[in-house]
């Protein structure tokens, strides 16, 4: 099926939602417009989670987030992208430790257990669960490497990879992304380069759900405008 028919069957799936959402959501009010919209890789309409392992409130964010996954329709995605605003609570490390589990290819595996190990008390706990006070000292990349190789990844591969060029790289991509989004918390979600939204902005967490299906809903539909409207200024072809 290629990308204008699919995009074409996501406009016409989802208007009707669309159209009963358009007086209850705001731009400016409810979400908020990028200027200027952000760049997305790929055909797919793009859901982005701007989150951090470190984060409290990711972590009680998580099955909401999982939920608004499984909910996007075909031609959607849903990804994450790590916050590194706290030096204080790690979150540079734990930035650090997303990529590289990316770039290894564990990620589906192991982002619900980073938060786990993290929140539940496990080995890359941030708090100390008597004092309920940071730690100190907070874990480090050996110690997240540690936790990697549970899953079969050598420790000292998971410490190199980190320290790459590669992976600094995209440390600063990711930080230089966060900003041109305008985003200044987390979790905060991104549509297609062009819409940021929170559970906040949304009125509540419940309702995001139906927040970002209007969004992409929206993304689909300017799609189908913008591919016929390029489709009708084309010339015909000659027999």
């Amino acid at each position: 099926m290629s990308a204008r028919i699919l995009v074409l069957l996501l406009a016409c799936l989802f208007a009707g939602v669309a159209h009963a959402a358009e007086t209850e959501w705001k731009a400016g009010e409810h979400y908020f417009l990028i200027e200027p919209p952000q760049p997305t890789d790929g055909d797919a309409i793009e859901v982005i989670e701007v989150f951090s392992y470190a984060c409290p409130a990711c972590n009680t964010f998580r099955p909401i987030a999982d939920k608004i996954k499984e909910a996007l329709p075909d031609g959607a995605t849903m990804s994450y992208l790590p916050a590194a605003f706290r030096t204080d609570e790690d979150w540079p490390v734990f930035q650090r430790a997303f990529l590289t589990a990316r770039a290894l290819g564990l990620v589906d595996k192991t982002h619900s257990d980073v938060f786990d190990a993290i929140w539940a008390g496990g080995p890359l706990a941030i708090l100390d669960m008597n004092t309920r006070r940071p730690k100190d000292p907070m874990p480090t990349i050996e110690d997240v490497a540690t936790f990697y190789a549970t899953y079969g990844v050598d420790a000292k591969e998971f410490v190199a990879t980190a320290n790459s060029f590669a992976i600094n790289t995209q440390m600063k991509r990711a930080d230089a992304r966060i900003k041109a989004y305008g985003v200044d918390s987390t979790p905060t979600l991104v549509i297609n380069g062009k819409y940021r939204l929170t559970g906040q902005s949304a009125g509540s967490w419940d309702k995001l759900q139906e927040l970002v299906l209007f969004l992409v809903a929206k993304e689909a539909a300017a799609g189908t405008a913008a591919g016929e409207t390029q489709a009708a200024a084309e010339p015909s072809a000659k027999d």
